[in-house]
């Protein structure tokens, strides 16, 4: 099979077509046929060596969301789907399995049906991204009626934690810059405010008492606690867990701890269906172009997610 894989780190044309064997299918597994896997941030950490990957073995196949047709069930393996399905999966890449690869074997538990009247561009950009939001607003724990605040919410992660706070019955308060702003409001955030600098005082002036707690998409960091109220908890993503002051607590989160909780993706996958949630695919690239839309993720602005063609 074809894939998209390094050999060493580097710029976005490290990125090059490779061949891989058939991934074979084991109890537990299934093997999904590729034809979309969305470009997340990860992707590009992963592809520039800003993650430790010594001994992960040579090539590396980068992503994390596919979407696809189910081919094959591995024996023995109990699962609601059928081969024939169009399913969407979360894939924990390690050395040559990720998702960019036209075949795919990941467990049973990573994999949902895809959203009802979707396409498969469409239902890559859920999985990955629509369970770190899940997750973050799981170890908040805020009860309906509770204020948070989202940064980066104009993106793919903001935007989901977004658009899941709300169908939790929270109130939401997100930032956007002046071009985003009608965006974030159509996602449903309550209150949107000018992104970047002097944020926590903008949500301050709304909410003295500060919001409950915070998802930080835009990895402010600690410019964004002065926002949350004494004892509140943000979420990091990538580690971020410093000390903070006030009893606020900086709470990092890794989506794999969520790689196999199917019954929270297929929830996603209702949700999309119901309209609780937008699934924005910014464009599509065939698979040769990989490094192109590696450069223009890095490059910044893009909405929704750039996705792969297989």
């Amino acid at each position: 099979m074809r894939a998209i894989g390094i050999h060493e780190p580097g710029t976005p044309d490290a990125l090059q077509v490779i061949d891989l064997p058939q991934p074979a299918v084991a109890e537990g597994e299934v093997r999904i046929r590729v034809h979309a896997a969305a470009v997340n941030p990860t992707d590009t950490l992963l592809r520039s060596g800003q993650r430790n990957l010594s001994r992960q073995p040579r090539p590396l196949v980068p992503g994390m969301d596919v979407a696809g047709i189910l081919e094959e069930i591995g024996p023995g393996t109990e699962t609601p789907l059928r081969v024939g399905d169009a399913v969407m999966a979360i894939v924990v890449p390690r050395g040559t399995h990720g998702a960019y690869a036209e075949q795919v074997v990941v467990p049973a538990e990573s994999v949902a049906a895809a959203p009802r009247d979707t396409t498969h561009l469409e239902a890559s950009t859920l999985p990955m991204n629509g369970l770190t939001a899940r997750l973050a607003l799981d170890t908040l724990g805020l009860p309906s009626g509770s204020v948070i605040a989202v940064t980066g919410a104009a993106g793919a992660l903001g935007g989901y934690a977004v658009q899941l706070a709300k169908a939790d019955g929270l109130t939401v308060v997100a930032d956007a810059a002046a071009k985003d702003q009608e965006l974030v409001a159509g996602l449903g955030a309550d209150v949107v405010l000018p992104r970047g600098e002097g944020f926590a005082d903008r949500v301050r002036e709304r909410f003295p008492d500060g919001v409950d707690g915070a998802i930080d998409g835009a990895m402010l960091h600690a410019a964004v606690a002065p926002a949350v109220r004494d004892g509140g908890t943000v979420i990091t993503i990538r580690g971020y867990d410093e000390p903070g002051e006030r009893g606020v607590r900086f709470q990092p989160i890794l989506v794999a701890d969520y790689a196999r909780e199917q019954q929270k993706l297929d929830t996603l996958r209702q949700q999309a269906e119901n309209g609780l949630v937008n699934l924005r695919v910014a464009a599509s690239l065939p698979k040769e172009q990989a490094p192109e839309a590696h450069r223009r993720l890095e490059a910044g602005g893009v909405r929704g997610r750039l996705v792969l063609t297989f």
